[in-house]
């Protein structure tokens, strides 16, 4: 076989040199002309650069799964593939020839450039290490070598996350190149992608949301080296490593310089470089693809185009021939002879093939692309019941072909799923563009172009969703234009930019959207603070114009002005007055931001002074004087709280005008505590609670924040929380007593509740609901009811109290209280008086009472005072045992009693009345009569005793006085143990009495009554 190269012309060069622009405009200047390409994403853009130079009614556009032919047309755009065998055409370009060494479709190419021949013209364009095999192949081939129109240089390894703007990163496989797309819409907006397994339709949307400057990246493989006109500034490799379809393996220097020579348009320069775990290019390979300098191709790969189709064996070794010229070598099997090759092995397949004219039809199925990239096996499954359609029927079974469209006709799913129905849609595709295949061609054309165009469609919409942030690629292309930025501010603080959502305004703080980072940021905060900037001096005016009704102070110690936090307190040098911590961006500044600050330090100081205005009062109080003043000054520096057993001598030594002075201020002298009642409502209480913690950054401490709630519920005692700071619950207005915190103004009620029962006297009616014998008594059912406890809870508030129990069985208690009871007794208890009126009644007698009760944590541990347990009686069942259901149909065993009493301590210990003291000289005898004057309300030595005792019998602030129930006690104690010792002492010296006292008067007019 001689070959010829006359009439055919080789224009050669590396890429960016114009041989498709000079292809397109000497094929126009011929009458007829078709033109092969590698691709058909670049078929369609040629033929979409034809159309605009000669208009669509003369032009084809042919490829394998497409076919656009007008009647008229004069030119062919086609893959190389569908370029015909023999053509008329005045003119052929074939391009990108150096493709004739591909292991895959090189014989195809090798084909087209040996056979394919137009009438005046014929040019072959590609790389110029296609020149001496082309030479060689060709005698009289004319080659003109175009140059470079611009440089390529070497930029180094660098980044993914600091690659250039209008880059493309190539990688080999589809995971790589979502996975760096996926990095790059993270990092800097997004990225489109380009790979060989989307249809042309999505490629060609994914390329133009490039082109069109919506993203900066470009994301894909090698098939960008195919004559993809890109705007692409720098090329980086992540990967260097490819599947051929036969193995992996290096990429080439020619093959690295055909995808570096993307990098540059026209005359502008460009650059390549590596990325990602590529290691830097070495010297010489960066200058042989600097310079162009590549190997030449050494042989082309070929396949006789001579088929014997006589039978299966003759056609198969028909493609077995091996090629007779020089720089030919005969290429592997390719997809159409592997299929072939599984199909002659089909005993079904052998006994159909039987004639040339079907072994003919069987070698046309075969060339069914393998689009699904499927194993060989299954893809000749698919052929040979094509095959079998054609051979008996004529024409593929339309019903068969419907089942499968319809299973492809799905928009649904995720960029995976969506390829695998491209892929299976491009076949139905092909199979429809046939000729002679089916009944009615033109129907399933439209049909399937139809599904892959919305398939393609989709895709495309997920690829931009999932690489491609809408919002930072509008942006970043109007900063590229210079162009002024319009922004704006929702009337609830959303920020829009370009009519994109940037960001949120809370107060004078702008947060940008969740996801923007890199330089696609700083251009989002460029243009919010644009619009922010007058903003901020807008909301500053209104502001300071706000009323204290428009600001909010919540737990957190942040500062809300309608609803949005603008101010955050921090401990100052006065826990009353913390400090105001503006929270604000920069751009708030000069005297709005110092508008703004005041007026919330405003806000801040008429809070604190309205919410705690008995603490801001008694802060601010002249007329205290002495230990009053000191006392007020605990009480201001603790809150409003204080252990009265920590302030027991100061309380003490106040005289009866100190004590109302200070009673004005709202403070209450209770049993256990020094407070002031009003600020145990919630709202002080939160707000106490907020100021400790902001000076004794207690904001992240356990407990904070959550006793408010309870407060705020009106529970009187709450379950306590040993990890909570117990400082909280003081401050809350709770005292933490056992496993339960009770609040202070409940157990005021209760001493109020313990101190009848305590004053009681056997004989004497009626006798209140819990008392026993004077100095002892029952939990009842009042006690249970202000607390809100259970009787389990009741017995640790009271050990906590620092009462003690005495156990005792039922029947001796009801057995000591029925010779005890005189007359009809009452079970109701008394009325219990308010805190406010017993606190008046004690000022009107001039004396402040001390609670009956025991210093808090003065119990003794014995055995004794453990509860009897309770034996439990289980239900009988059915089924179960008579006896036990006997059992327990028996009467319960009436549980044993507890009888409290107060224990004695530091706060509250008994001390000797006046005429027991004065009995130490004088007698047992003597001190029972001083006792039981007492319980009628008189003292020893005449003196007036209503004007010394509180109401509820104790002397000022001392312990409880024992009754004379007590001391008879006592006394058979001592008569069946030992000899009572006496111990003579001095005889305390009476203090003088004031003669304008009214104490004195009142004495005067008691001696008179006697006498």
């Amino acid at each position: 076989m001689t070959l010829s190269g006359r009439g055919v012309t080789a224009v050669l060069g590396p890429t960016n040199t114009g041989k498709t622009h000079y292809a397109i405009e000497r094929m126009v200047a011929h009458g007829s002309g078709v033109i092969g390409l590698p691709l058909r994403l670049l078929a369609r853009e040629v033929y979409t650069r034809v159309v605009e130079k000669v208009g669509t009614a003369h032009v084809a556009l042919v490829t394998g799964e497409e076919k656009i032919t007008p009647p008229n047309a004069r030119f062919s755009v086609c893959t190389v593939e569908a370029m015909p065998r023999e053509t008329k055409s005045a003119f052929v370009a074939i391009d990108e020839v150096q493709l004739a060494g591909d292991l895959e479709r090189g014989h195809i190419f090798t084909d087209r450039i040996l056979h394919l021949r137009g009438r005046e013209e014929t040019l072959l364009l590609g790389a110029a290490t296609m020149r001496p095999i082309l030479e060689k192949l060709l005698p009289g081939l004319t080659v003109v070598e175009r140059p470079r129109l611009s440089q390529l240089f070497y930029a180094g390894q660098k980044k993914i996350t600091r690659l250039p703007q209008r880059s493309a990163i190539v990688a080999f496989s589809a995971d790589e190149v979502y996975a760096i797309a996926e990095l790059i819409r993270r990092q800097r907006g997004g990225a489109a992608v380009v790979l060989g397994a989307l249809s042309p339709r999505t490629r060609n949307a994914q390329v133009g949301l490039y082109q069109a400057g919506d993203v900066e990246y470009l994301v894909a493989t090698d098939a960008i080296g195919m004559g993809l006109n890109l705007d692409v500034d720098h090329v980086a490799f992540a990967q260097d490593r490819k599947f051929d379809g036969y193995q992996f393996r290096n990429l080439n220097p020619a093959e690295l310089g055909q995808i570096a020579g993307r990098a540059g348009r026209y005359l502008r320069d460009g650059t390549f470089g590596v990325t990602g775990q590529v290691a830097p290019l070495d010297d010489e390979l960066v200058e042989r693809i600097e310079g162009h300098e590549f190997d030449h191709v050494k042989v082309l790969q070929w396949r006789s185009k001579s088929f014997d189709f006589s039978s299966l064996k003759a056609l198969r070794d028909s493609l077995d021939t091996a090629p007779t010229l020089p720089g030919l070598a005969r290429a592997l099997p390719a997809t159409d002879s592997q299929a072939l090759d599984y199909l002659s092995r089909y005993p079904e397949v052998k006994d159909v093939a039987t004639t040339p004219a079907r072994i003919e039809k069987l070698w046309e199925t075969c060339a069914l692309p393998d689009y699904r990239r499927i194993t060989p096996a299954q893809h000749a499954d698919l052929i040979s019941t094509l095959f079998f359609d054609l051979v008996r029927a004529g024409t593929v079974n339309e019903d068969f072909m419907a089942e499968q469209v319809r299973r492809a006709d799905r928009t649904d799913g995720e960029i995976d799923t969506l390829s695998a129905r491209i892929a299976q849609i491009r076949t139905w595709t092909y199979v429809s563009n046939r000729p002679g295949w089916l009944a009615d061609p033109t129907h399933w054309q439209e049909k399937t172009r139809e599904i892959e165009d919305r398939l393609s469609d989709a895709l495309h919409e997920r690829l931009t969703k999932r690489f491609v942030d809408r919002r930072t690629s509008v942006l970043m292309k109007r900063l590229r234009e210079n162009a002024m930025l319009e922004a704006e501010i929702s009337v609830n603080g959303d920020v829009f930019v370009e009519g994109h959502h940037v960001g949120q305004l809370a107060g004078f703080r702008f947060t940008p959207v969740a996801g923007a980072e890199g330089p696609d940021a700083k251009a989002i905060q460029a243009a919010a603070q644009k619009a922010l900037a007058l903003e901020f001096e807008a909301r500053a005016a209104r502001l300071y114009a706000a009323g204290n009704g428009d600001f909010a102070l919540a737990s957190d110690g942040f500062v809300r002005w309608l609803g949005e936090p603008v101010g955050r307190l921090a401990a100052g040098d006065n826990v009353m007055r913390p400090r105001v911590i503006l929270l604000s961006d920069e751009q708030l500044t000069g005297n709005a931001r110092d508008h703004v600050h005041a007026r919330i330090e405003r806000f801040v100081n008429h809070h604190i002074a309205t919410i705690l205005k008995p603490l801001d009062d008694l802060s601010r109080a002249e007329d205290l004087q002495g230990l009053a003043k000191g006392l007020a000054f605990q009480l201001v520096e603790n809150l409003g709280v204080l252990f009265r057993r920590d302030v027991a001598d100061e309380v003490k030594a106040l005289d009866q005008d100190a004590r109302a002075s200070m009673r004005r201020y709202g403070i209450r002298f209770g049993a256990y505590h020094v407070f002031i009642p009003a600020l145990l409502k919630p709202a002080p209480a939160e707000l106490i609670t907020l100021l400790w913690a902001l000076k004794n950054d207690g904001l992240d401490k356990p407990g904070y924040g959550d006793l408010i709630p309870a407060l705020a519920a009106g529970r009187t005692s709450v379950v306590a929380e040993p990890g909570f700071e117990r400082m909280f619950y003081k401050l809350a207005g709770f005292r933490f007593l056992g496993k339960r915190a009770v609040r202070i103004d409940i157990l005021e009620r209760l001493a109020d509740l313990i101190r009848p029962l305590l004053q009681w006297k056997p004989g004497a009616t009626p006798r209140p609901e819990g008392a026993y014998d004077g100095r002892r008594f029952t939990t009842t059912t009042a006690m249970l009811s202000i607390l809100g406890a259970t009787p389990d809870d009741m017995e640790e508030i009271l050990k906590g109290l620092g009462y003690r129990a005495d156990v005792i069985k039922a029947e001796e208690a009801q057995a000591f209280l029925a010779s005890h009871d005189v007359g009809a007794a009452t079970t109701s208890a008394p009325a219990v008086e308010s805190s406010t009126d017993t606190d008046e009644e004690a000022d009107a007698l001039g004396e402040d009472r001390a609670a009956e009760a025991p210093a808090e944590g003065q119990v003794e541990e014995t055995a004794a005072e453990a509860p009897a347990q309770e034996a439990t009686v289980e239900p009988a069942t059915e089924a179960g045992d008579a006896s036990e259901a006997a059992k327990a149909a028996e009467p319960e065993e009436p549980k044993p009693v507890l009888l409290w009493r107060p224990s004695g301590g530091r706060d509250n210990q008994r001390r000797p009345q006046q005429g027991e003291r004065r009995g130490q000289g004088q007698g047992q005898g003597q001190g029972q009569r001083n006792a039981g004057a007492g319980a009628e309300g008189r003292r020893e030595g005449g003196r007036p005793n209503r004007e010394n005792r509180r109401p509820d019998g104790n002397k000022g602030d001392r312990g409880p006085r024992p009754d004379r129930g007590e001391r008879q006690d006592r006394a058979e104690r001592g008569k069946t143990s030992q000899p009572a010792r006496f111990e003579a002492k001095p005889p305390r010296k009476e203090k003088p009495i004031d003669p304008d006292s009214p104490f004195a008067k009142l004495a005067a007019l008691k001696e008179q009554m006697k006498k």
